[in-house]
This record gives structure tokens, C-alpha cells and sequence, in this order.
């Protein structure tokens, strides 16, 4: 935005700003929120603290700089308020669980450390950090955030002390902090939609059985050579020899993977999920019961079932959806859900499909609003940055889903 539409802005900004930074104790810490929100939101290449404050009217780079990396707030009923408010206005049909990295240079920024950066599609030095968004097919925001903490941070007591990382974070794998945000958000009495993910959640069949543990639904990516069974596969007893401890109930066919499941006789279907830029967007779908048989499921039966002598030896059914698009030699993705294999095939495509929608939100969040532009090395500075980033972007999409609401009388 130019600085003129901005400065229209300062009153509906001020009164967001009054309702979400509410749990600021001082007057002065939601003066310079707010003053940094208008920074985010102002055209320019740089959104780190210094280049906003020289274009500001009222900007003052040492009450910034004081603001976001030394100042002693709290972050989380922020961003608690942002996710009750961007909940009520989205409805969102499912939460989309992802990760996001930030390129870094040098070894001193919390997080920081040699690994897999999707910005680059490579190895690189950066930071990663988890996120939960609320999503429809037309609007979405991030509602929780957490920052990946390697390893090797884990146990470098030198690095942490000087980056802040307080004593109780540790080290814990990225499944584990959606985990904690996904529960963060339900105990705030937030309605849990259907939750989708990529592949780099949907693999892990220890994530997928937690929020079944939790009663949550869920569709979500996965590898083509995940095995499973087919779903009318039946364990039987093998008769006891009478010597050694008793038989076990076993599958008579072994597992094989998700690519064998698709057959000539595979019924796929035309659907569409929503319009897009260049027209309704469309792929052939076919949905298929499995009995997921990896080791991690078996053992979760087993867990289940009071310990290995007391399983019966059943699996659970699961369904699964696939996609092969016309003119492809093979199926091109791959999804297992927790819901019925009766669940309308159309809303279990647009909620696998809608995990894309996060796209829009990097884009904004990174491009427009400077989500990786900030230069700061602390904890506390990197949280706090990323939810006024998340502050700002809800503005906009509120304003975006009832502009009239707040147009000047």
C-alpha cells in the first residue's frame, strides 16, 4: 500500500489493534504495534525495522527496535485473539497444518542451521518454522505459530543463552510442534475443522493415529509406497502346534503398496473443486478402502488391543483417495483419510485440495508483509515479529471478506 491509503486506514487500524493487542499492559506497547502493522503493510523492499521506520511519519527505529526485541510481552493471547476473530469471520473448513523456511546467513539467529529449505528447494542455511492456518477455498490466515529448534540448538547452551531460547524449548520434531499448536488451538474452544497436510506430515502414521487419539478428523498426503491391505482382507488363526507360545492371527496376503490398489477396474471420476484463475479446476478421482499395515499401525493395534497376545489381528480401514489426471501415465497423488469411505468423494478433493490455499498466505505473508525480512536473532524478537506479520495479515483479510464493514461512513 501506498503511505496515503495507509494513513486511511489508522482508524479501523486503531480500533483492530485496540481489540487484538488488548492484552498489552501499556499504552505505548500498542502505539508501536500498531505503528509497526503500518510499517508492515507499506510499500517497500525491505519490512525490517529500520527501513520501516524511515518511511513512517511517525516512525522511531530505537522504540521499534526496543518493541519488538527487547520488550518483555507476551505473543500468545495475540495471537490467541487473532485466531478467535479470524475463525468467527472465515469459517474455515479445515486447518491447514505446514512449515515455512527463511533463508539466514551466518549461525547466531535463533533456529538457525544447515537443512532442508523449501524457499530454495535445497540444503541451505535457514530457519523453520511450523504453522496452523485456517482455510476455505477463498480465504485463509495463519492462526499458530512455532519455531523449529534443530538439534544441535538443543544442546548448545551457549547459543541458547544468547538467542534467549527460554530452558523449557527443546529440541522436538516438527510433527510434535503442529501437534502442540493444533492443541494450543483446541483448548481455546475453537471448533476443529477436517485437517489437511502435505506429505510431510501425512507420512508419519504416528502424527496421523494422534489426532485420532484425539477425535479429529483429517486428509492428508501421502507416499505412493506406503503399504496397506485391501480393506476386506480378513486375518485368520493359524492352527496351534502345541509346542512354544500360542499362534498369533495373521493377514494370509502381504502388504503391498498404494500403486497396486489402482486396477483397470478402478472406478475414477471427474470432479471439480473450485474455480480457478484460468477456469474450474478438474482431475479424475477415485476413492479406495485400505487397511494402512506398516509397522508403526500394526503396533498401534496391538497398543490398542491390550498388548500383542490380546489383538485379533484386524487392522483398521481407512480411506483412500487418489488422482490420476487425463493424459497421465499414473495416478499423480495419493491421500489417506480417517473419514468414511462413504464421505462424498467432491469434499474429500476440495479439502485435500485446499492445503494449496497456505500458498496464498506465504505469498502475502513473505512478499507483501515481510514475514522473512526480519533481522532480529532472539526468540522473543522472532515471535514476536511473526505475529505482528500475522496481526497485519488478518487486518487485510477481514477487510477483504467485508470491506463494507469497513468503509468510512
Amino acid at each position: 500500500m501506498r503511505l496515503g491509503e495507509v494513513e486511511r486506514l489508522r482508524g479501523e487500524l486503531a480500533e483492530f489493534v485496540a481489540d487484538v493487542f488488548a492484552s498489552l499492559p501499556r499504552r505505548d506497547q500498542r502505539r508501536w504495534g500498531g505503528c509497526y502493522l503500518r510499517g508492515l503493510m507499506l510499500d517497500g523492499r525491505r519490512k525490517s525495522i529500520q527501513p520501516m521506520a524511515e518511511r513512517l511519519p511517525d516512525g522511531n527505529m530505537q522504540a521499534l527496535q526496543q518493541f519488538v526485541n527487547q520488550s518483555p510481552w507476551d505473543p500468545l493471547p495475540i495471537r490467541r485473539r487473532i485466531a478467535e476473530r479470524l475463525s468467527e469471520a472465515i469459517a474455515p473448513e479445515v486447518w491447514v497444518v505446514d512449515d515455512v523456511s527463511f533463508p539466514k546467513c551466518g549461525t547466531a539467529s535463533v533456529g538457525v542451521a544447515r537443512q532442508y529449505c523449501g524457499a530454495l528447494g535445497k540444503r541451505a542455511n535457514c530457519q523453520v518454522a511450523v504453522s496452523v492456518h485456517a482455510a476455505t477455498d477463498t480465504a485463509s490466515c495463519p492462526l499458530e505459530w512455532e519455531l523449529f529448534l534443530p538439534e544441535e540448538w538443543a544442546v548448545d547452551d551457549r547459543r541458547r543463552r544468547r538467542a534467549g531460547v527460554p530452558d523449557e524449548v527443546g529440541h522436538a520434531p516438527k510433527g510434535g510442534l503442529a501437534l502442540g499448536l493444533l492443541d494450543r488451538l483446541a483448548a481455546q474452544g475453537l471448533e476443529v475443522p477436517v485437517i489437511v497436510a502435505d506429505a510431510g506430515y501425512g507420512r508419519s502414521v504416528s502424527f496421523r493415529l494422534a489426532l485420532e487419539e484425539r477425535g479429529w478428523s483429517y486428509v492428508m498426503a501421502v507416499d505412493s509406497k506406503e503399504i496397506a491391505r485391501p480393506a476386506a482382507a480378513e486375518p485368520f488363526q493359524p492352527a496351534y502346534g502345541g509346542l512354544g507360545p500360542p499362534t498369533l492371527p495373521r493377514y494370509r496376503e502381504p502388504a503391498r503398496p498404494l500403486t497396486s490398489f489402482i486396477t483397470p477396474d478402478t472406478s475414477f471420476e471427474q470432479v471439480a473443486w473450485r474455480q480457478g484463475s484460468k477456469g474450474v479446476m478438474t482431475s479424475r478421482f477415485a476413492v479406495v478402502e485400505i487397511r494402512p499395515s506398516g509397522k508403526e499401525a500394526c503396533r498401534t493395534a496391538q497398543e490398542q488391543a491390550g498388548g500383542r497376545s490380546l489383538w485379533d489381528g484386524v487392522l483398521a480401514a481407512r480411506t483412500l483417495l487418489v488422482e490420476w489426471p487425463h493424459g497421465q501415465d499414473a495416478p499423480t497423488g495419493y491421500w489417506i483419510s480417517n473419514l468414511p469411505a462413504i464421505t462424498p468423494v467432491t469434499d474429500l478433493v476440495r479439502w485435500a485440495k485446499m492445503r494449496w490455499r497456505i500458498e496464498h498466505d506465504y505469498r502475502e505473508l513473505k512478499h507483501g508483509l515481510g514475514l522473512d525480512h526480519f533481522e532480529g536473532r532472539t526468540w522473543r524478537g522472532w515471535h514476536h515479529h511473526v505475529t505482528l506479520v500475522t496481526a497485519a495479515q488478518a487486518f487485510l483479510t477481514l477487510r477483504r471478506l467485508d470491506p463494507k464493514a469497513h468503509t468510512p461512513a
